[in-house]
């Protein structure tokens, strides 16, 4: 009985790890000299300095030689290979017998949590370490200084249109924080969210999938029926499964609006 306590509480203690989280940005956000980049489409992983964790507190199984290199302060970004790639990232990550395949990955850093100074000035603690290790595997993400509104929306569309999935924004002179706020947005086409499985409807008349019965963070439930390709209307999903879907806005029942699958999330 000790022992599961034990486990329960070093769980919660993983789970209750508190790492920045982008709000949505709106038309009505003060970003002029702020900082954006590329947000990169992967698996989030976060360093305490023993070993890679998702931003659920899962291990990660990265193999030895990924891992000997990495510095002695904590590290958060997001191991990547390239755009349109997410479904071969999360199969390589994800596995926990670590594959040659990890040579595609890199860890791309964006944040470097708990050291002092503002926001590029501990992005510089990480340039100096690669570069005196001279490391390969490991990236700082590339910042830009933000003119006004033009110059940020030309850059998402020029990410956008080479499969990219959109932009972050950030405030760069504050110190390190923790939790969701509005001084780090999430600039993209359309919002997306995660919910959880609890029901699968299957079409009587056609034997295959018609849609996912979705449960919210926040308790409320809604039917997710469009953006399945053929194929993943065949293999049928399993309740408990972690999906994502990109919606506009909401309903006034708090309901997802023009929600449409997707991914299947594992980390």
């Amino acid at each position: 009985m000790n022992k599961i306590f034990l486990i329960l509480i070093l769980n919660s203690f993983i789970f209750a790890l508190d790492l920045q989280k982008a709000k949505n940005y709106k038309q009505h956000h003060t970003i002029k000299n702020w900082v954006m980049s590329e947000k990169l489409d992967g698996i989030r992983a976060y360093w305490n300095t023993k070993e890679l964790l998702t931003r659920k507190g899962n291990k990660i199984y990265a193999p030895k030689w990924f891992l000997k290199s990495l510095p002695n302060f904590e590290l958060d970004g997001e191991l990547w290979t390239k755009r349109d790639d997410f479904e071969n990232i999360q199969s390589i990550v994800m596995d926990k017998k670590p594959s040659k395949k990890w040579k595609e990955i890199t860890y791309n850093i964006f944040e470097v949590p708990n050291q002092k100074g503002d926001f590029l000035s501990r992005l510089e603690l990480v340039q100096k370490y690669i570069k005196k290790e001279k490391l390969q595997h490991i990236k700082v993400i590339k910042q830009i200084k933000i003119k006004d509104k033009a110059h940020l929306e030309k850059y998402k569309n020029e990410i956008i249109n080479k499969k990219g999935e959109g932009l972050i924004v950030k405030n760069p002179d504050l110190e390190y924080f923790q939790g969701r706020s509005s001084n780090i947005l999430k600039v993209k086409n359309f919002s997306d969210m995660e919910g959880k499985v609890i029901a699968i409807n299957i079409s009587q008349k056609t034997g295959v999938l018609k849609s996912l019965k979705v449960k919210l963070e926040n308790g409320i439930t809604f039917n997710l029926g469009t953006g399945f390709t053929k194929k993943q209307r065949e293999n049928s999903f399993t309740v408990g499964t972690i999906v994502s879907f990109k919606y506009y806005g909401f309903t006034k029942n708090g309901k997802p609006k023009f929600a449409s699958f997707l991914r299947v999330r594992e980390d």
